[in-house]
């Protein structure tokens, strides 16, 4: 393999300026409103940015029960109820409260595009790539359109640690560097702190690499300095360490609760068929109408739209075929990579190929982790990692032909080469723009999904614990007011749902009355906010009117809400 390209500092701060710069305007309105709007709705943005607060608000008043959420209650570990972004527990020590939360995750979000751009980038470029092919890859792993579908799924779109750990691993090793070995050892350990999502596949990733690398070491037995031996053992206990003690929370989840079990049949319900690959999420700006007949006929398209995009898979496989950039078994290896990935994302899919064989089985069955996942289409990460490497070879071949065309023709080279780097780069990131242009009766352009943040009700309580909330269908709201002064609430939102969680919305839906202030009473719940507004068209609609004459609780109409003080039994 050719030796690592110098990267100058000048290079490194464009690249991460540029990064920034596009990520924001590609989620502009976002970028307008930090503390007030979210990308894609208000579902699990809210869930996650309490998640980061709730990790600092933990970090700094119980760090020995990090686990130990107020959502829930008085349900242990729920924080572990569903993906947990403990790699950001550094931001969740700045601000206080719903509004910094918001602001908190909407950087986070912009930051885990301009990450992904990046770290493909660097990765492209140590393989052999020339500037142009990474901001292709950076584009192409950023901005590919399936991803699109995933606005709302932060700790799916902050993949950036994946390539980024690569690039630091292959240059260390290469170089013979111990801090670059292990710096690239510790963001791959920061990955997995983002969650399994992404980073169990990291974690088999590194292994089948490792394996691979120890071949090519029995067959050449070529000497390795020992203090990059030394970092690479202190890096793979620091990440074998930390998927141990991130592990147990879910085990001890999974004992307490086999509700949160993920069957065979739950998986199958979400493993896309093998069309899925041709549809684009609506809101693509170049393919979501064109791709309309294939994304419906999924069940899930939320879930099942694995676009990679028409730019991204031609220069891949211009690169694949004709790619200078990489050596041959570097092709190959990333062509084997992404067609496995491929294959395996399709999950249970009747449709997998070629069929009954089903490799994604094999890891449900037998590799530790995957009996959790309930998404396989989420492997596309991997997917679109390795055509984004293959296109950036694919675009420095383009560029090669167009210089030699160009010279035969007497004309300077150099301001075509940056013209054509520039349109491939642009047609990557439109054919994964989430905006489109309006039609009569709308604005010029419709911007990206967001939603804006509801505002905390007037005369909610910080301190009048625990609580729970009515109506239900409304917990991602409750989770991010609870941010603050984290009361424990009896509501929560995670990838399952309690027994405990569902018996108490059953009970309290003819709340105030007698049968349901008993229960309530019996858990230990000390007030129930009802919030009027919300509870128009529910099953609460008329429960701030109901008579509480007898019943062993007060009421008190405060602000936006409705509070139910009930008596200690």
């Amino acid at each position: 393999m050719r030796p690592s390209p110098a990267l100058a500092w000048r290079e490194l701060v464009s690249l991460a300026v540029v990064a920034c710069l596009l990520g924001a305007a590609m989620h502009w309105p976002v970028t307008l409103h930090l503390s007030r709007d979210v990308a894609s709705d208000l579902g699990d943005p809210l869930d996650q940015a309490w998640q980061v607060a709730w990790i600092g608000h933990a970090l700094n008043h119980q760090p020995l029960d990090l686990f130990q959420a107020n959502i829930y209650w008085p349900l242990e570990n729920s924080l572990a109820f569903s993906n947990v972004l403990l790699g950001y527990a550094p931001a969740g020590l700045i601000g206080e409260g719903p509004v910094a939360a918001v602001t908190r995750y909407n950087l986070l979000f912009l930051f885990s595009y301009a990450l992904a751009f990046v770290g493909a980038y660097l990765l492209a470029r140590e393989l052999g790539a020339g500037r142009a092919g990474g901001a292709v890859a950076g584009a192409a792993l950023a901005y590919a359109p399936w991803r699109l579908a995933q606005l709302g799924h932060l700790h799916v779109l902050a993949s950036g640690g994946i390539p980024l750990s690569l690039f630091l691993l292959l240059r260390g090793y290469r170089r013979g560097r111990p801090g670059v070995v292990l710096a690239g050892w510790l963001v791959a350990t920061w990955q997995l702190l983002l969650g399994f999502t992404l980073g169990l596949q990291l974690l088999y990733l590194l292994g089948v690499l490792a394996v691979l690398f120890g071949v090519f070491w029995w067959r050449r037995r070529p000497e390795i300095d020992r203090s990059v031996l030394a970092a690479t053992a202190v890096g793979v206990v620091a990440l074998a360490g930390s998927a141990v003690l991130l592990s147990r929370p879910y085990v001890e989840v999974l004992d307490d609760h086999p509700e949160a079990q993920r069957s065979a049949m739950e998986v199958e319900s979400f493993s896309p068929p093998v069309r899925s690959y041709l549809a684009a999420p609506p809101d693509d700006l170049v393919w979501g109408s064109a791709t309309a007949r294939f994304r419906a006929a999924l069940p899930a398209p939320v879930e099942q739209t694995l676009f990679p995009g028409v730019v991204t898979v031609a220069l891949a496989i211009l690169g694949a075929g004709w790619g200078r950039a990489y050596p041959r078994r570097v092709r190959i290896g990333l062509v084997i990579g992404a067609l496995v990935c491929a294959w395996l994302a399709l999950g249970f899919s009747e449709e997998g190929f070629p069929h009954p064989f089903e490799p994604y089985r094999l890891l449900f069955e037998f590799a530790p982790g995957w009996e959790g996942v309930r998404t396989p289409g989420r492997v596309n990460t991997l997917t679109s990692l390795a055509l984004a490497l293959l296109a950036a070879a694919g675009a420095d071949a383009v560029l090669a032909w167009g210089r030699r065309r160009w010279s035969t023709g007497g004309r300077g080279t150099a301001p075509a080469s940056a013209a054509l780097s520039a349109l491939m780069v642009l047609a990557i990131v439109l054919e994964g723009a989430g905006f489109r242009l309006g039609q009569s009766g709308e604005s010029l352009i419709v911007p990206p999904r967001h939603a804006t943040v509801p505002r905390q009700p007037r005369g909610q309580p910080a301190d009048e614990a625990p609580q729970l909330h009515l109506p239900f269908g409304m917990a991602s709201r409750y989770v991010l007011w609870s941010t603050d002064g984290f009361p424990p609430i009896a509501n929560g939102q995670g990838s399952f749902t309690p027994k405990l969680a569902r018996r108490i919305e059953r009970r309290a839906r003819s709340f105030p009355d007698r049968e349901s202030v008993s229960f309530l009473r019996s858990l230990g719940v000390r007030t129930v906010i009802v919030h009027p507004a919300l509870a128009r068209g529910t099953e609460w609609a008329g429960a701030a009117l109901r008579p509480v004459r007898g019943l062993p609780l007060r009421r008190e109409n405060r602000g936006d809400v409705v509070l139910y003080h009930l008596a200690p039994e």
